[in-house]
């Protein structure tokens, strides 16, 4: 459910005068939220941001609104970073009292007529981030509107909000304010910034009473300005909301309109000891080993006395600190701090061993009594790499040791690609992900992904609703409860004439077997209605659908290939009736010769992992073209001589083209050489750019004007251009993208060495290509904007077992076989079945033309 504090970042500034960094900084355990604006010749009228809480649900406004008083246009953009939780319910811009607004579709089946001009992506490392830019006339006037939904997560005994403020120049209005209603009560409530001080106190409002709080803060110019000028501004920090409510029960539950939350957060137990073994890769980068290191002890100073702790180094050996598990004690503590100090970075790894070995080393602890019976065990990975031809091999063996008993966090140090390995990894077993692929924040996001600091309590806690009375519950078993954070269960009532039911929650605590027991009067719970003022719909249900999203989703990244259908349609379907954009919709703003795509990536993986990729070509080369809205896929291979160059892609417009040379087998004994052809050679040209990316099994060659750039598949590295970036993940994929829009990712192929018949080859992916015009071609670029068909007349094959067809498509009459290929992107090796109509003689009907109009001179060729 990521990080427990919320906190959002608005920037509103012209993109001529600024040269922006917004990557932010920021303490422990905390998610910003900011607000910078600066102007030329843009008078910045207003910047509000208005939050209603009820129940920690937070529903979030801002505002923003500016005139450009120059003579000539000028671009204007609006940014905004989102804790990853966050859903956007809606966007509009109001442009001389025209309002665009947004509307929310399912993504991959919207057609967009007319250009589209933006795609704003939400979805970065901690944050979602999207840019929506305005071409504002002169004296013409624009104000942004967005609207989202968060629930506050609890940690330490409160809730908190942070806002840093990065105002480097003075809107005439700007002003923050936040109402809360918590039917429990509050308890605390406070709100602090460093500039706020002196004059400046006056201008920040805190009250609460009851049920009800309120924060403000709204300043005149002369209070923040720090110069005669009003050039230059005091607002520049963060500025935190905290709070905490009353608990009437541990389980308290709240009913509206027919759906329910529960709220559980039990007080004052004996904390249950940590079993916590760090595995740590040691091959990391040598640039940052001090901030690993810091944060390792920083680790070990959160542990307390009855937690018991060991240590795997791995590199090119697997080692154990101590043959057994020690209690945490002072004296084990500083050696354990000795042993970090003394660690010494160096190259490769692999993480496959050091994690049986971890789970060898729990095992024997259990069986032998060393550590406590009544305790939780912790893997803590970290690592930067995957040295590991066989993913599909460390999950399924790790998964099999574990069998359920212990619990594999992982921080992954490294290129986004790889992270949703890691983040599946951890999944299946009941534990987190984070990634930190930004070495310069590495301390920032380490301190969010650890837990040490707070006490453990409770474990395998149950939460028991009639079943005669409740539905579409949302998660009910947890494995840990962290004191000073909080459960929540949200479900829909079923009877309509049911008065009363009672909620049973099992737990095991420290030393014996806990239960707490909710009496829910239903009667008395309707006739208590929330302040309408604080009302944003029915906040139960929208609470509810949220969760379920957001597990729905999760829940999709460790699930089977049967079961990831049925997830996707339940959280598509939630997610277009509540209005919400998530990995799997799109928002939609139409305006004058401009259209903008608005659409969420998810936690970690972009979302061509959560929808299946657009179209690709593998093996002896078979080109598989996804049909989104068939639920479909057609395929077809190209046969043809090893040395024979084909295009796959070729936009002149944009002027990218990609080309794919075909190699054969090795000859065999008897000199007769197989006819399967694979593709070992692949060209990537960028005519705009003058840029050339030559990829084989051997090596990655950047050809850029007259500077060139060489690369082996043992590499681990990215190149970063303007508009262009590469990154080569070891012995594994190359990703390409230019931009937004257009990203590729190749795959390489090892066969075992000296292999008597068969070569390294590759496969080619399309991502994403949005960015491509409609003039688009190739043997894969001419479906980039999609193709339709009809199957009929499925029937018993004369030659195979497979099924034929009449495909109807391009208005003629094709015979087709239900067929499977292979998608290999997420295990090289064995690669995954996907059915598909295939199409013989070479695609003949399907691809416009015949194969020889796809054959090229060589692997850079576009015109």
């Amino acid at each position: 459910m990521g990080n427990f504090l919320q906190v959002y970042t608005l920037l509103f500034y012209i993109l001529s005068s600024v040269n922006s960094n917004y990557l932010t900084e920021g303490l422990r355990n905390i998610q910003k939220r900011s607000i910078e604006t600066t102007v030329e010749d843009i008078e910045i009228h207003s910047i509000n941001i208005n939050s209603k809480v009820i129940s920690h649900f937070a529903h979030n406004v801002i505002t923003s609104r500016a005139v450009n008083r120059a003579n000539i246009s000028k671009e204007v953009f609006f940014n905004v970073d989102l804790p990853k939780s966050a859903f956007i319910t809606k966007f509009s811009m109001i442009i001389d009292g025209v309002i665009y607004a947004g509307n929310i579709n399912k993504k991959g089946a919207v057609i967009v007529s007319g250009k589209v001009d933006l795609l704003v992506r939400i979805g970065s490392t901690n944050e979602d981030m999207f840019t929506v830019t305005v071409n504002l006339p002169s004296q013409s006037e624009v104000t942004f509107e967005l609207v989202y939904e968060d629930l506050l997560k609890r940690e330490l005994d409160k809730f908190q909000m942070s806002i840093r403020v990065w105002q480097k120049t003075l809107p005439k209005n700007f002003q923050i304010k936040v109402d809360i209603y918590e039917p429990q009560g509050i308890r605390f409530l406070d709100a602090r910034a460093s500039f706020i001080k002196n004059d400046m106190l006056t201008a920040m409002k805190k009250s609460f009473s009851g049920k009800k709080g309120y924060v403000s803060f709204k300043h005149t110019t002369d209070q923040q300005c720090i110069c005669a000028d009003h050039s230059s501004t005091l607002l520049y920090d963060d500025f935190i909301v905290t709070y905490d409510i009353n608990r009437e029960s541990p389980g308290n539950i709240q009913i509206v309109n027919g759906y329910f939350v529960q709220f559980f957060a039990p007080i004052k137990l004996t904390g249950i000891p940590k079993i916590i073994i760090y595995v740590i890769d040691i091959g990391w980068a040598m640039n940052y080993n001090s901030k690993i290191k810091k944060n390792l002890l920083s680790m070990l100073k959160d542990t307390t006395e009855y937690d018991y702790i060991n240590f795997i180094l791995f590199h090119h050996f697997t080692e154990a600190w101590k043959d057994s598990f020690v209690k945490a004690t002072p004296k084990n503590i500083e050696e354990a701090k000795n042993l970090i100090r003394s660690i010494h970075f160096h190259g490769d790894t692999s993480i496959h061993d050091p994690l049986l070995m971890a789970v060898e080393l729990l095992n024997k602890a259990h069986l032998s009594k060393e550590v406590p019976e009544r305790s939780v065990s912790i893997i803590n990975l970290f690592t930067d790499n995957r040295n590991e031809h066989l993913p599909g091999r460390i999950q399924k063996n790790v998964k099999k040791a574990i069998q359920g008993k212990y619990t594999l966090n992982c921080l992954y140090f490294n290129n986004v690609f790889d992270y949703p390995f890691f983040e599946k990894l951890a999944l299946e077993n009941s534990g987190v992900a984070q990634r930190s692929h930004l070495w310069p924040h590495a301390q920032l996001q380490m301190g969010n992904f650890l837990t040490e600091k707070a006490t453990l309590t409770l474990l395998d806690i149950e939460m028991h609703y009639p079943e005669n009375a409740t539905a579409d519950l949302t998660q009910s078993k947890f494995r840990h409860y962290l004191e000073g954070d909080e459960i929540v269960v949200a479900g829909r009532l079923i009877d309509n004439d049911l008065n009363s039911f009672i909620v049973d929650v099992k737990a095991e605590g420290a030393d014996k077997s806990l239960k707490y027991t909710e009496n829910v009067t239903l009667q008395e719970k309707y006739g208590v209605q929330t302040q309408q003022e604080y009302n944003f719909g029915d906040f139960t249900e929208r609470l509810w659908a949220y969760l379920t999203i957001q597990q729905l989703l999760k829940k999709w990244i460790y699930a089977g290939l049967s079961e990831r259908a049925n997830l996707t349609a339940k959280a598509l379907k939630l997610s277009l009736t509540y209005n919400f954009v998530t990995p799997l919709t799109l928002m939609i703003v139409t305006m004058p010769a401009k259209t903008l795509l608005l659409e969420k990536l998810s936690a970690g993986y972009n979302y061509q992992y959560f929808s299946p990729v657009k179209s690709w070509v593998d093996s002896d080369p078979d080109f598989v073209i996804n049909v989104p809205h068939k639920k479909d896929a057609v395929c077809f291979n190209i046969k043809d001589e090893p040395g024979v160059v084909l295009n796959l892609i070729k936009d002149q417009e944009l002027g990218i083209a990609v080309n794919a040379e075909l190699i054969g087998n090795k000859k065999t004994d008897n000199n007769v050489i197989s006819n399967e052809t694979y593709f070992g050679r692949l060209g990537i040209v960028n005519r705009e750019k003058s840029l050339k990316i030559e990829v084989t099994t051997q090596m990655i060659t950047i050809l850029n004007g007259d500077n060139t750039e060489m690369f082996t598949w043992g590499d681990i590295t990215s190149v970063s251009k303007e508009g262009f970036n590469l990154a080569i993940s070891k012995k594994k994929n190359v990703t390409v993208s230019f931009g937004e829009g257009a990203k590729f990712v190749i795959i390489l192929h090892e066969v075992w060495k000296d292999h008597p018949l068969h070569r390294d080859f590759l496969g080619f992916y399309t991502l994403d290509d949005h960015k491509f015009s409609g003039g688009v071609h190739g043997l894969l670029g001419q479906f980039f904007h999609g193709i339709d068909y009809e199957i009929f007349e499925v029937h018993k094959s004369d030659k195979t077992e497979k099924p034929d067809a009449t495909m109807l498509v391009k208005n003629k009459l094709l015979t087709v076989t239900r067929d499977t290929q292979k998608d290999y992107r997420e295990d090289p090796h064995n690669g995954s079945k996907v059915p598909c109509w295939f199409v013989h003689s070479n695609g003949e009907g399907l691809i416009d033309g015949s194969k020889k109009d796809y054959i090229v001179p060589d692997i850079f060729s576009i015109d």
